[in-house]
């Protein structure tokens, strides 16, 4: 029987396999590490005792967001003031929290299920663990194991089960491999019809409509530590003018990103409407802002100025980011819990699609774009996505890169263009396919302009959702389940 001689060496085997996720993942995309890394996971799982199974899947995660996360020092120690000790502290805090997603569920699979298809059950279990990581305690589907899969074989079936349903097959592969090197040949034909069989879905289910305006998208490349001082607000006005004005005559739609002007929309209303009057009558001006309201909440936003009906204002926030849980307890402790801009209020849930240049906007702010239900229900009402966001926070790290491949992964799910324009890359066009068609170079101040066609039409995935998906891992749980109460230590 596969197994691992020792407790420890499958402890090893876990670190091991968290590092191995995030090889998956953007910039080094080998997506074909994710059936290894689920499968030396599964290997042994039921000789453990249900603590030594949490304490695994604890090392799997431990060194997947350790690794995978790694850009969360660049925000905690180059922007939030604080010392490499006390930064390493928190970051490695932040790896073995998030590191109990997966040892609860390890722990709770190993005292509750044996080993009778025992292939099924952990596979679904995988998907059970992703989907509370989305949404417990606010959510993090951040280095989700079907994430990887926008330029693989399985890419097809994003526009009918989305990330989770990529996730489930990865899984499948992986427990069906160890099965086969087992010397159960049966476990190759359920491999090759996983494989084979997204061949033949449809690449697109939607249509290219009417509309096809020309877009450009701005990225300023502004410093982020004197972004939100007298001569920041100054030279952010004054670079995004100037790239304005270098726009063709034929440039339909202008946007800038996530908080482009260091200020609150009322000081920055006079300065955009000169810039855009400097644009053609009929084209219309998009740009992440800052809202103060009369009650004197913060929003995080995207306004729009000339040939443009209604705004979005950001609804799933980011915590320690834009809003400080437990507030009174942790503001001023440390420098990192007093970033500027970090006591937003979030926006209302049906906010309606900006109309602009001719096309419905379905807008996700920065971190938004990594919820799949948010961006389907947006995509549903929308003829393309736009994402707006400020990487900066994340240096030159692997972070934006991750963030880029996501955002290819919802248009690919929902058949959109994303149109997604940042600080310091990686702006870029991604078409409905989840190809990038055109992308600026990181860390210049630049421009790219290409056209955007209006998609028409639904995906299964923007129709129904994930709950499919959901109910299915849920089942291949089942018949692993034990009715009887098992004997088996902590």
């Amino acid at each position: 029987m596969l197994s691992y001689s020792r407790p420890w060496v499958g402890y090893l085997a876990a670190l091991v396999a968290g590092g191995l996720t995030t090889l998956t993942f953007s910039p080094f995309e080998l997506w074909w590490l994710g059936p290894i890394a689920v499968g030396l996971m599964y290997i042994g799982l039921h000789d453990l005792t249900p603590g030594q199974a949490a304490l695994r899947g604890w090392c799997y995660g431990t060194a997947l967001f350790a690794t995978g996360s790694s850009w969360i020092y660049v925000s905690i120690h180059d922007y939030g003031y604080t010392g490499v000790p006390l930064a390493v502290f928190l970051t490695g805090l932040f790896a073995v929290t998030l590191a109990l997603f997966y040892a609860v569920p390890f722990w709770a699979y190993r005292r509750f299920t044996g080993p009778r298809l025992a292939f099924l059950s952990f596979a679904g279990l995988w998907v059970v663990a992703e989907v509370l990581r989305t949404y417990l305690f606010t959510g993090f589907p951040w280095l989700l194991l079907g994430s990887a899969h926008v330029g693989s074989p399985l890419a097809s079936l994003a526009p009918v089960g989305g990330v989770y349903l990529l996730t489930l097959i990865t899984a499948l592969t992986g427990t069906l491999g160890v099965e086969f090197l087992r010397r159960r040949w049966w476990a190759a034909l359920p491999i090759a019809a996983l494989w084979l069989i997204p061949l033949a879905l449809p690449q697109q289910w939607t249509t290219q409509g009417s509309a096809s305006p020309r877009v450009a998208l701005l990225q300023g490349n502004l410093p982020q530590l004197m972004k939100w001082s007298a001569e920041g607000q100054r030279n952010a006005a004054n670079t995004y003018a100037a790239l304005t004005r270098e726009q063709s005559d034929d440039i339909d739609l202008v946007i800038w990103p996530e908080t482009a002007l260091p200020m609150f929309q009322q000081q920055a209303m006079p300065i955009l409407e000169r810039i855009q009057a400097t644009l053609p009558p009929e084209s219309a001006l998009l740009t992440g802002i800052v809202q103060r309201d009369p009650k004197g909440r913060y929003y995080n936003a995207v306004i729009g100025l000339g040939n443009v009906d209604g705004d979005y204002r950001k609804e799933h926030l980011v915590p320690f980011g834009e809003y400080l849980p437990l507030d009174s307890l942790l503001r001023g402790i440390i420098n990192f819990f007093d970033l500027p801009m970090s006591d937003f209020s979030a926006g209302a849930s049906d906010q309606a699609p900006i109309q602009a240049a001719g096309l419905r906007i379905g807008t996700a702010i920065c971190y938004e774009i990594i919820y799949p239900e948010l961006v389907a229900n947006r995509a549903a009402d929308a003829d393309v996505l736009l994402t707006v966001s400020n990487d900066t926070w994340f240096g030159d790290s692997i972070g934006p890169l991750q963030h880029l491949q996501m955002a290819r992964l919802r248009a690919l799910e929902n058949g959109r263009y994303v149109i997604r324009a940042t600080n310091n890359g990686v702006t870029a066009i991604i078409d409905p396919l989840g190809e990038v068609t055109t992308r600026a170079p990181r860390f210049e101040t630049t421009s790219i302009s290409a056209e955007v066609w209006a998609m028409e039409g639904l995906t299964p995935f923007t129709r129904i959702g994930s709950w499919p998906t959901w109910l299915l891992a849920a089942l291949l749980i089942v018949p692993g389940l034990r009715w009887q109460r098992s004997r088996s230590r902590f």
